[in-house]
């Protein structure tokens, strides 16, 4: 039992741990990776868009059923 604690603890830390160097990375800007993160929230937008969209026609579609 007192394994399965660690291994949440462990998880938790790992994910705050990569959190905090890709904010920082991010901030720093390292590699010069701005125009790279830029383009890539740029697209990850019109899926977000488009996703909605089509769960939006496909809710309506449902209702109509109804």
């Amino acid at each position: 039992m007192c394994k399965d604690t660690m291994n949440k603890w462990l998880g938790l830390f790992a994910g705050l741990i990569l959190l905090v160097v890709t904010i920082y990375l991010a901030v720093m800007n390292i590699w010069g990776l701005i125009y790279a993160e830029i383009t890539v929230f740029k697209g990850m937008l019109i899926w977000i868009v488009f996703f909605i969209g089509l769960l939006l026609i496909i809710l309506g579609i449902s209702d109509l059923k109804d």
